[in-house]
């Protein structure tokens, strides 16, 4: 195990310039990184993150403690690890094939919202990690590729990139904590929202507002819970998807167009007078 200072020293296990760690002379059989880091995805999955330990780890290995200590070195290289193995799950498309951006920008949305709901623990740690693992960064490095598809001008490839997936990480992420909420209440996604909703209303201030929403709700459509929020998040995307084209066109007009001719400016004219905010 590392000390201290070297574990907060560290920023990434990635870059920890170690050989990948196998077996050891009297060390488990069968037991290694690869090993590890699945059951510790599969604990995350069953128990939570505030629940994992490397304790329970090591039972659930059968195995002490301190044979876990010989493959990672401390619990977050762990979780680091356990996180770069659950983006290795994503099927992502292919950049260099003849396939429309919109298609396979709506491929790595629905995969990524797919992953939040499929693993509650991973939005945490994603905000947690510099995320520079293989996967992730095969992950990063499509989602960039795709971006640049579109024709975006080069400043606002990383907005893009963020008003997309910043979108997805919170909506993934809300709808898996509501899905482990249910679960742990002992009721279906329907039936909790049924018993929230009725609960809601008992409250007069929270009624009213129910009260305003109803032609919202009612327009919303969907007969469940997976539904209403299936058309929720397909909108939202499309909503997107027509403003990145709509910047698009803005780039190319202000490109291709005619050029506006200039005003005069005169001495006391706005334009003319100093800008207190502009760099000297």
């Amino acid at each position: 195990m590392v000390k201290a200072a070297e574990r907060a020293a560290r920023t990434s296990v990635w870059l920890e310039g170690k050989v990948r760690r196998g077996g050891r002379g009297g060390q488990p059989s069968g037991l290694d990184r690869d090993r590890i880091t699945e059951v510790t995805v599969r604990l995350l999955d069953a128990e939570g993150l505030a629940k994992f330990s490397m304790r329970r780890l090591a039972a659930e290995l059968n195995v002490t403690a301190m044979s876990v200590y010989w493959y990672v070195d401390t619990k977050d290289d762990l979780l680091e690890l356990a996180l770069d193995a659950a983006f290795g799950e994503l099927i992502l498309p292919d950049p260099e094939a003849a396939e429309d951006w919109r298609d396979q920008l709506r491929t790595l949305a629905t995969e990524y919202r797919a992953l939040l709901v499929r693993h509650p623990w991973l939005s945490p740690l994603a905000g947690t990690f510099l995320n520079i693992g293989p996967n992730s960064l095969a992950f990063s490095r499509v989602v960039q590729q795709v971006i640049r598809k579109t024709g975006l001008p080069v400043p606002g490839l990383t907005g893009a990139i963020s008003a997309v997936f910043q979108f997805v990480y919170g909506f993934g992420t809300i709808e898996g904590h509501f899905i482990a909420r249910c679960a742990t209440a002992g009721m279906t996604q329907d039936e909790y929202f049924r018993h929230a909703m009725s609960a809601v209303t008992r409250s007069p201030e929270a009624a009213e507002i129910v009260k305003e929403n109803e032609e919202i709700m009612a327009a919303r459509g969907g007969d469940t819970v997976e539904e209403m929020r299936d058309r929720d998040f397909t909108f939202a995307l499309d909503l997107l998807v027509a403003g990145i084209e709509a910047m698009v066109e803005r780039a190319q007009g202000r490109t291709t167009g005619p050029r506006r001719p200039e005003k005069p400016v005169g001495p006391g004219s706005r334009r003319s007078r100093p800008d207190p905010t502009a760099p000297a």
